[in-house]
């Protein structure tokens, strides 16, 4: 769970005279090269022109103020939201608190009303080569980290190379086609990439955190401590107590502050995390009005527990949110390391033995839908048939793809509901005896080895969730287990991929890249720790498919790009899907005000909402 993103880049010199890129073979086709931008869109115009002064899904007079003591619903990198032992997020030792991003800034900002713009932040400008290998950045002067100490063109460079050697395996990813980061002068940065890179690479760079260079060089970047690390953002740790809380303070003197890309945003004064190995007592804390925001995943709880009180007092609002338009996958990736989960056959008479239709009635209570794909609530996924276009990028790999890739879009199986499908339960045992696995007693084996299946977890709600699932792996002979571990324990075995199948969910861009994709399915990533190639798959095939992704020239290329590869894995079963929520399931106490607006690719509601102290009084808080 947790978040995904990567980039890349080469040298050139000479940027300076101002010059059109005449025919649109790139990405970034209508950015001119060599001429200063305030922001910059991969596939086309920017929403927001040069002297902008906020965002649309902003309110600029939000009042300052005010306690938000929250449970994210997301987080990245090594970060993890039941303990943590580092203030480093951005390497892969150690679990970090979620956040700490927002104590960093970095060249340019996401518009989260946009799906692939980006807009200038620490950078006051920027401008590209003509060939799109070079990035110039010019830094504001103002620009300072926490000590008053000016944030230059080499802090941003000494960034860049440290994070490409030594950071978590997602940003190395990010910066693998960088060759170069060089501080022209004080206030001038260039990125140089090897022109391998996706198309698009460079809105996930510039989006990597600056550090202090004399912070570092004085501190090792790759030890796991609790120090608070010199940075520049809007907030920064005020109070840690390793393990249980964490508080961010907002910087009153920010130099930030009055960025139109800042501007409306982060409103509250402390932000404040507290951390529960069991999800039963944050949501107690939450009744109690010590947490006062929580977004809710229980399907059970949803239903049934959000009666207490503060609810039917009126003080605890619950209510739905509409979601994101980004892909979204929740799956089982089944660990193809092990020799046993790598014929396709084995992962589909798992996939067979999952009765949704039974699990969202009984469990669920009706509050989800059926995955299909990957890509849920995004235009990548695929559907019918192959458009001529996906057929130009699939035929060429038609000895090594499933015939199925090339037909109607896979669908996951339908069930009768009865949790015990016996039709869908019988194709499951013919595709394992198709697969060399015969009846030993009451467990399946092949070549002396039993066929069985460890489902890793870490929290106990999971073991009411996956019961019917076992009870059908069981039936048809697969030897199954749920493995309750703590969270430190979760998180380093998925790290080094030390499980049989696991459940996760992670979000993507709007905008994926070859970069970020490759983390996910490329070969050359099943190896890497801290990479998020949990099937380990040595496919052959999803190298030649990303190849299309980083090669997109515009949004209708990069959806046929991602359709293909949609398709693909939908036929491999890499990756099972299993469920989805069409909307953010919410409860918070009635002390907030938020914009009307609600952007499309992102909602930081810690960033966006803000104290309302005349709510706060009217329900006596």
């Amino acid at each position: 769970m947790a978040a995904l993103d990567r980039r890349t880049f080469l040298l050139a010199s000479g940027l300076g005279a101002a010059g059109m890129l005449t025919p649109a073979r790139h990405a970034f086709a209508r950015v001119p090269s060599n001429t200063r931008l305030h922001g910059i869109s991969a596939f086309g115009d920017l929403k927001y022109p040069a002297d902008f002064t906020h965002f649309d899904y902003v309110d600029p007079q939000a009042p300052k103020g005010g306690l938000f003591n929250f449970q994210p619903p997301n987080w990245q990198y090594n970060q993890n939201v039941q303990t943590f032992n580092t203030l480093n997020s951005f390497i892969l030792r150690g679990d970090a608190p979620p956040r700490m991003e927002l104590c960093f800034d970095s060249l340019m900002v996401r518009a989260l009303d946009e799906p692939d713009a980006q807009y200038c932040h620490l950078a006051e400008w920027v401008e590209v080569s003509e060939d799109r290998n070079v990035w110039r950045f010019g830094l504001r002067p103002e620009a300072r980290f926490h000590d008053g100490s000016p944030v230059t063109a080499s802090d941003a460079a000494y960034s860049y190379t440290l994070l490409k050697e030594e950071g978590h395996p997602n940003i190395v990813i990010t910066l693998r086609e960088l060759t170069e980061a060089v501080a022209v002068d004080e206030r001038t940065l260039e990125l140089r990439f090897s022109g391998d890179q996706s198309a698009n690479a460079i809105l996930a760079a510039v989006e990597i955190p600056v550090l202090s260079q004399a912070y570092y060089s004085e501190h090792p970047f790759d030890s796991s401590n609790l120090d608070i690390p010199l940075s520049s953002g809007a907030y920064r740790p005020s109070r840690v107590d390793a393990g249980r809380f964490i508080e961010y303070g907002r910087v009153e003197d920010y130099w930030g502050r009055d960025l139109p890309t800042v501007r409306g945003q982060n409103n509250f004064d402390t932000l404040r995390i507290e951390f529960f190995a069991d999800r039963q007592a944050g949501f107690e804390q939450f009744k109690k009005g010590e947490i006062q925001f929580r977004e809710e995943f229980t399907s059970k709880s949803w239903a049934t527990e959000y009666t207490f009180p503060a609810i039917t007092q009126g003080r605890v609002i619950k209510r739905t949110f509409p979601s994101e338009r980004l892909p979204m996958m929740q799956a089982w990736p089944v660990n193809q390391r092990r020799a046993r989960f790598a014929d396709w056959r084995v992962r589909q008479a798992i996939n067979l033995c999952f009765d949704f239709r039974w699990t969202n009635d009984k469990i669920f209570y009706n509050a989800y839908e059926r995955s299909q794909s990957l890509f849920e609530k995004s235009e990548f996924v695929a559907t019918g048939m192959p458009t001529e276009a996906e057929l130009a990028i699939l035929e060429p790999l038609r000895e090594r793809l499933p015939e199925a890739a090339f037909g109607e879009a896979v669908t996951q199986p339908v069930s009768d509901g009865s949790g015990r499908d016996r039709a869908l339960l019988r194709q499951a045992v013919t595709l394992l005896g198709e697969a060399g696995w015969t009846r030993d007693g009451q467990v399946l084996k092949k070549d002396g080895e039993s066929l069985s299946v460890e489902i890793l977890i870490r929290s106990p709600v999971f073991e009411r969730v996956l019961s019917g699932l076992v009870e059908n792996m069981r039936r048809v002979g697969i030897e199954t287990s749920i493995r309750l571990v703590d969270p430190v324990q979760f998180q380093s075995r998925l790290d080094t991929f030390d499980f049989d199948m696991v459940g996760l969910a992670l979000s993507m861009s709007a905008t994926p890249t070859r970069e970020s994709l490759a983390s996910m399915f490329s070969d050359s990533f099943a190896t890497v720790e801290g990479s998020n190639n949990y099937p380990g798959a040595q496919s052959g095939v999803y190298d030649d498919l990303l190849a299309h992704v980083g090669k997109a020239e515009s949004r209708e290329a990069l959806v046929t790009a991602m359709r293909a590869l949609d398709r693909v894995e939908r036929a491999r079963l890499d990756w099972i899907p299993n469920w989805y929520s069409a909307d953010h399931k919410v409860a918070f106490w009635d002390m907030f005000g938020f914009p009307d607006t609600k952007p499309d690719y992102g909602w930081p509601v810690e960033s966006l909402w803000w104290f309302d102290e005349d709510k706060a009084r009217a329900i006596g808080r």
